[in-house]
């Protein structure tokens, strides 16, 4: 037998504990010993020397440092620290980058550990609730965290926010009674609160019948020790580069051993020149500049409210082409209000959302003044008297401490220019009979200033229209027949259509000296006054939000505990739901395996009455079909799924500790808003690194063809082993680092999002890469052979000249590597980082050249100034000859 069909008695004896004086402190010490702390398993947190060596696990790091221990052992000990010391580097930006956001996340952690009140030894004392073990007994009210599952053995009008489990955004009022069926789910666990939902009215007691791993959420949480975690796509694509570079560094570097021994060059000197070319084919600084990009990327995500605990997550959420969210607190704002009332055949909007008492109200498009409307406001006064809930403001904004349908019903009242204690003022509360989830129905007596009494009722439509004798139509007091009974289902059923869920209000007054003894004397014969609509209302940023994803090609989908008639209101607000989308309940979901999901999902835009096995396979079905799937959400139920999905979103304020963990990235302010940042973030990271890519790897593939064409020539060695690495760390890096500040491109939230198997070298890159960088080779070693001819007995002259024809083409190719048409399609100017990196670069070019100390180390000698016009036309070449054709296309 479960704990939900024992009564109290029962349940006392199975857990051998006494709710009159609670557990001793041997009893507590043994069952912490049998059952553990009540903490969720957060699994082993990696040591900080481990994450520091994993940041040295990528296939290019790999290689570099293979070309560091042969730099080492031929003696270029210059080499061999240079590359180690990018290595390292990038190793750094990567540790601490990682370690930051896990502080940022153990700082948020730490906010939420809840307090709970316990009895020990006959005392009630606070504890925090890791503490907790099963068998105590806890007190719990309005406003309080549930520290474990519990068995509520006293309700006092009781009830409890679920969400967090369930996505369903309404409380649930909560029983004591045994409950006589074994297979039930959590939502109608009706005598059960469970480990971090939220109580939201009324206090009651409950008996722990489960801790940590034990609980509902930590049974949810075990699921995510099996969700698979994905490797990013720009993982795979660098990945798949450095394979790329590796195989063609070492075709070229045996190409040009071979070369220079059958040209009569010794074996030596050939495979030092080899390895000096597999180092030029290799860009050391690619990984620290990816790293640099991301890690930057990451600050100004977290200057727009987001951590992201993974550097690749921003880039990944950028070629989303799904992002799956939660709706209760995500898209909605997860706070009830009334935005329709009716009574007599009248029906009356109200704007405003959240608990903020600012709005107006209209009928027939026309703003009226509430209080001189009688039904109307009756409807507002008596549903702000029959009340519990109250509206505090904390720091510029307005909470409720109670249950969000009573609070909607105050705010409402408060829109109209009411105050709940001049109301009290004016009507004195006799009695109540508190709401039970059997009547529906919540009931005072009150007493005004002339010694009146009235009887006023709140609750479910259905059950308090069938205690009404009466109805107030057109301001007066009329007889509830059937036709009327049949205005009002009418205007309940239009009101549900549009997902509002609706709350009657009764009245009537009472004869002098009437002594009321019971509920049932007291709500009969009552006059139906009229209904107030209310709704979780969407955030209002976010129809923007997600119409800008609709235009980048990134389909939302709905996915949420909720009912289909809520879940598709909403939707069809924010522009989810369209007329050729589907909707999907957990019904039908039950019934269908991940291949049968797969051929409709789709089409399918809301998911309702989920569960978090459900939301699993929705993901598993989306990746299958070749989707990038991101999944937003804030509780335990969503942590799976976040985990199993491409890249994980959770909510920083309402998001469990679970959802978190699970996450790749967390939202501070819960706005799906800043989802869409973080997508155009993503996409601007992305398109900056395919930027440093392509400028990298053409000046990479220029150096390359310098060396080979001179083997192949029977020339001297056009540039040292120092001067090629001095190019690809500093000439290189700096620029390529401002690429990754660059500003991104006009119609970069326009495009679809890219697909998931594309390349690096997709969308002619490729052909960019080794047009320029060919260019760029022929260019350096035009110089270099110029110089030579010039005077053959100064080697390191010509060595230089070409050292300085190559920089200077880089250097002027970055231009052009800002846009995907033509260095003249952006401004020069635009990226202010780019222009003082290149400024500095070419200053440090000068002070290699010709300061006098550093001449030997880098084989140097100082260049004429005649030459440098030839270097300066040879280097723009490479850059404006190809530029020429997009001049000529854009003129036509």
């Amino acid at each position: 037998m479960k704990f939900h069909e024992m009564n109290e008695t029962e349940v006392e004896q199975a857990l051998n504990t006494d709710v009159s004086t609670g557990l001793t402190d041997d009893d507590v010490k043994k069952r912490r010993s049998q059952y553990g702390k009540n903490e969720l398993e957060e699994g082993e947190k990696q040591s900080a020397l481990l994450l520091f060596f994993s940041q040295f696990k990528d296939f290019m790091v790999l290689v570099l440092l293979a070309a560091t221990l042969i730099s080492g052992l031929l003696g270029e000990y210059i080499d061999a620290i240079a590359i180690i010391a990018i290595v390292i580097i990038n190793g750094l930006l990567g540790f601490f980058q990682e370690r930051k956001a896990e502080r940022s996340l153990q700082a948020l952690k730490e906010l939420s550990a809840p307090q709970v009140s316990v009895l020990r030894d006959g005392e009630w004392i606070k504890i925090p609730s890791k503490d907790v073990v099963v068998g105590d007994l806890l007190k719990f009210s309005s406003g309080d965290r549930v520290g474990a599952d519990v068995r509520i053995i006293e309700s006092n009008s009781l009830e409890v926010e679920e969400s967090a489990l369930t996505g369903e955004s309404l409380p649930v009022s909560k029983i004591t009674s045994a409950i006589k069926k074994s297979n039930i789910g959590i939502g109608d666990m009706e005598n059960m609160a469970f480990m971090s939902t939220l109580v939201t009215r009324g206090s009651g007691l409950g008996i722990v019948v489960a801790t940590g791993m034990k609980t509902a959420m930590g049974q949810i949480a075990d699921l995510l020790q099996n969700a698979e975690t994905m490797t990013t796509p720009l993982q795979r694509r660098l990945e798949q580069l450095g394979k790329i570079l590796i195989t063609v560094a070492l075709i070229l570097t045996m190409l040009v051993v071979v070369a220079g021994v059958i040209q009569g060059h010794d074996l030596y000197t050939m495979f030092l020149a080899g390895v000096s070319l597999a180092v030029a084919a290799i860009p050391e600084g690619l990984p620290a500049i990816v790293t640099v990009a991301l890690s930057l990327g990451v600050q100004r995500m977290i200057k727009k409210k987001a951590i992201v605990r993974k550097l690749p997550a921003v880039e990944t959420l950028g070629c989303a082409s799904v992002i799956c969210s939660d709706k209760t607190g995500t898209m909605t704002q997860n706070k009830m209000t009334v935005t329709h009332l009716w009574s007599g055949g009248k029906q009356w909007l109200v704007d405003g959302v959240g608990y903020e008492p600012q709005g107006k109200f209209y009928r027939n498009d026309n703003q009226v003044e509430p209080k001189e409307e009688k039904a109307l406001q009756q409807m507002l006064m008596f549903g702000m008297l029959c009340n519990h809930a109250e509206i505090n403001r904390k720091e510029n904004e307005y909470v409720i401490d109670g249950d969000p349908t009573e609070g909607a019903l105050l705010v409402a009242a408060m829109k109209a220019g009411y105050n709940r204690d001049t109301l009290l003022s004016q009507f004195h509360i006799m009695k109540e009979f508190p709401f039970d989830s059997e009547r529906k129905m919540m009931s005072i007596i009150v007493k005004d200033q002339h010694g009146k009494q009235y009887v006023v009722t709140k609750g479910a439509p259905d059950v308090l229209g069938a205690v009404c004798e009466s109805i107030l139509w057109d301001g007066k007091r009329k007889l509830l027949n059937r036709e009327a009974a049949g205005h009002i289902q009418k205007a309940i059923e239009d009101l549900a259509s549009q997902a509002l869920r609706t709350i009657a209000i009764g009245v009537k007054e009472l004869s002098p000296n009437t002594i009321i003894l019971d509920e049932k004397e007291a709500e009969k014969g009552l006059t139906f006054i009229g209904l107030q609509g209310m709704i979780d209302p969407p955030r209002p940023e976010v129809k923007d939000a997600v119409k800008e994803c609709k235009e980048a090609g990134i389909k939302t989908v709905m996915i949420t505990g909720d009912h289909v008639i809520t879940a598709k209101a909403i939707a069809k607000q924010l522009g989810i739901l369209t007329n050729k989308s589907k909707v999907l309940d957990g019904k039908a979901l039950s019934e269908m395996n991940v291949d049968e999901l797969e051929e409709v999902v789709d089409d399918v835009a809301v998911f309702a009455r989920v569960s978090p096995e459900h939301k699993l396979k929705i993901v598993k079905a989306l990746q299958n079909k070749g989707h990038i799937v991101a999944m937003t959400g804030d509780g335990v139920n969503d942590a799976p799924a976040i985990k199993a999905a491409d890249i994980g979103v959770a909510m920083g304020i309402t998001g469990t500790d679970v959802a978190k963990e699970a996450s790749a990235l967390v939202l501070l302010d819960d706005n799906f808003a800043t989802i869409k940042a973080a997508i155009k973030e993503g996409r601007n990271i992305y398109e900056n690194i395919r930027k440093f890519i392509r400028y990298l790897l053409a000046s990479n593939v220029g150096e390359i063809l310098v060396m080979l064409f001179a083997m192949i020539l029977g020339l001297p060695l056009p540039l040292v082993p120092i001067q090629i690495l001095w190019v690809n760390l500093v000439t290189d890096g700096l620029p390529a680092m401002a690429l990754g500040l660059d500003q991104p491109e006009d119609n970069v939230m326009k495009r679809k999002p890219r697909n998931p198997r594309e390349g690096v070298f997709a969308r002619g890159l490729g052909w960019k890469v080794v047009s320029r960088g060919f260019l760029i080779g022929v260019a350096t070693l035009l110089a270099f052979i110029f110089a030579y001819h010039s005077n053959p007995d100064n080697l390191a002259y010509a060595q230089t000249v070409a050292f300085a024809t190559l920089v200077l083409a880089q250097l002027i190719h970055v231009f052009d590597c800002r846009s995907e048409k033509s260095v003249f399609a952006r401004n020069p100017l635009g990226n202010k980082y780019l222009v003082w990196a290149v400024i500095s670069s070419l200053l440090l070019l000068f002070v290699v050249i010709y300061y006098s100390p550093l001449q030997p180390i880098f084989h140097t000698v100082p260049i004429e100034m005649k030459d440098w016009l030839m270097i300066t036309g040879l280097a723009a070449v490479p850059t404006f000859l190809l530029a020429g054709s997009f001049l000529l296309t854009k003129r036509k």
